[in-house]
């Protein structure tokens, strides 16, 4: 089983080693020898190995269980993870191994969180590079070796839904690799348009490609130390506005759409919650804001792309919010309790845990008042779905105590309460900005060493939904690594 491990991940990191060549092209016309040799020397190194495990594998298939598939995944985002600080650190760019970890974990998981202060100065394959680790984590880097790799010779579902995020996963096609190959293109897709647009409106070719990935990612990092709003283009903000709510939509959504199947997408349960909270928090966070008529025109730009960028988890910025009154700033803070769709690449609890807890609670109220009725749960239109409640409720449980573990490991390290607390429900949700010391407009390049390692631990474990890594965890100090299980070998 070990073997099969290896050999996964080894056709992982030559995926991402071949997108590489996109960083690397820019490296070379920018003349930056140092970026280039840091990004020429791990991709050969990558593609090389992946070629070998190929042939070496030949003829071999393995079943994956649930727990190899879990085990499988975590060792998988660790080591690309790992893989991405590489030209971070060999560049010059990141000085400390710590930082370039932090910075990939931060890139892959598309949290966003930086400990670069002056991001402009580095090198624009760096800049290409980091967004570009979001793009790639966004949707998934599994989902994209299934996709391209459809003899794989694993259970690709098994895979996927280990790494996915939501509780329900679902195959829109009969074939899980045709479902990977159908979602990465509506990504790609997306991606493109909003690169197309970005660049008409102004953007260089680069930055438009960046704002791009991070922008479909769900990330956050940006070629200009002020984000977004370093540009002072209305045309790009609204572009990026509509692009970090379409990705914080399940992807699900547009494949029915595109299938013709618009009554699903009415029905949509999590949909319909989502684009609600979306309104109601630009309503509420405008009225609590506005101190007069006259400023409207000013403030309905900003305030809507806040809160978009929050609630989709992007952490893009074009004002300091940290500035807005108490009762705006508590809107985006409340935000930060829900993120987006699940099988969306924005992160958070999810829209849809939210909605069926909320239907949960309505019907034991229900109960209290009619005692001998019964009530069930409607979801996407769908009734009887009383079974995903404590598989919610557990997920909600275990987030919110890694998020109080999380504060506390931040409060020890020296972090006032508040700002510990913040930047762990930025961390464990992939939010990227939090509040306090650590506000949209700084950055985490203060804390100490250990604390970034664990913030870096907490990223991917919100990433893989808690559960991967854990088990993972558990497997590690037991001595019994999920990939020492045997499984069977199918011809």
């Amino acid at each position: 089983m070990f073997f099969s491990v290896l050999r996964i991940t080894t056709y992982v990191l030559g995926i991402v080693a071949l997108t590489m060549l996109l960083p690397l092209a820019v490296a070379v016309s920018e003349s930056e020898t140092a970026a280039a040799y840091a990004f020429l020397v791990p991709q050969l190194v990558a593609i090389l190995s992946a070629v070998v495990f190929r042939f070496a594998a030949r003829g071999k298939q393995e079943a994956f269980d649930i727990h190899n598939a879990f085990g499988t995944v975590a060792w998988i985002w660790v080591a690309i993870c790992l893989y991405g600080a590489i030209p971070l650190y060999f560049s010059g760019a990141y000085p400390s191994v710590v930082d370039a970890i932090f910075e990939s974990v931060s890139g892959f998981t598309a949290t966003g969180a930086s400990v670069s202060a002056n991001v402009e100065a580095m090198p624009r394959s760096i800049i290409l590079w980091r967004c570009q680790t979001h793009w790639l984590g966004g949707l998934g880097v599994i989902a994209l070796a299934v996709a391209l790799i459809p003899l794989l010779g694993v259970s690709g579902l098994r895979l996927i839904k280990a790494e996915t995020s939501g509780p329900e996963k679902e195959k829109l096609t009969n074939f899980i690799a045709t479902t990977a190959k159908t979602l990465w293109f509506i990504y790609l897709i997306l991606t493109v348009l909003e690169f197309i647009l970005l660049h008409f409106f102004g953007i260089d070719y680069i930055d438009a490609l960046a704002i791009s990935f991070s922008t479909l990612g769900s990330g956050g990092f940006s070629p200009r130390n002020a984000s977004i709003g370093s540009y002072a283009m209305p045309a790009v903000e609204w572009t990026c506005i509509v692009f970090m709510l379409a990705s914080a939509i399940n992807f699900a959504v547009y494949y029915r759409l595109l299938s013709g199947r618009h009554s699903d997408v009415r029905r949509d349960s999590e949909l319909r919650v989502f684009l609600a909270v979306v309104a109601v928090a630009i309503v509420g966070a405008l009225l609590l804001q506005l101190d007069g008529a006259q400023k409207f025109g000013n403030a309905v730009r900003p305030i809507i792309f806040q809160v978009v960028s929050v609630v989709s988890t992007t952490g893009f910025m074009t004002e300091d919010y940290l500035t807005w009154c108490p009762g705006a700033q508590m809107v985006i803070f409340i935000l930060c309790f829900i993120g987006g769709c699940s099988g969306s690449t924005a992160g958070g609890v999810k829209v849809v845990r939210w909605t069926v807890l909320a239907k949960q609670l309505r019907n034991q109220v229900r109960r209290m008042v009619h005692p001998h009725e019964v009530f069930t749960i409607q979801l996407h239109g769908v009734s009887g779905r009383e079974e995903v409640v404590p598989v919610v409720a557990a997920f909600v449980f275990v987030y919110f105590l890694f998020v109080a573990v999380t504060a506390l490991v931040g409060a020890i390290a020296g972090l006032d309460m508040f700002t510990a607390f913040t930047a762990a429900l930025s961390m464990v949700g992939n939010i990227g900005p939090a509040f306090g010391t650590l506000g949209p407009s700084e950055n985490y390049s203060s804390l100490a060493p250990a604390l970034k390692g664990f913030y870096s631990f907490a990223m991917l474990a919100g990433r893989l939904e808690i559960y991967t890594l854990l088990f993972l965890l558990g497997r590690i100090f037991s001595l019994r690594p999920s990939f020492m299980h045997k499984t069977k070998t199918q011809d």
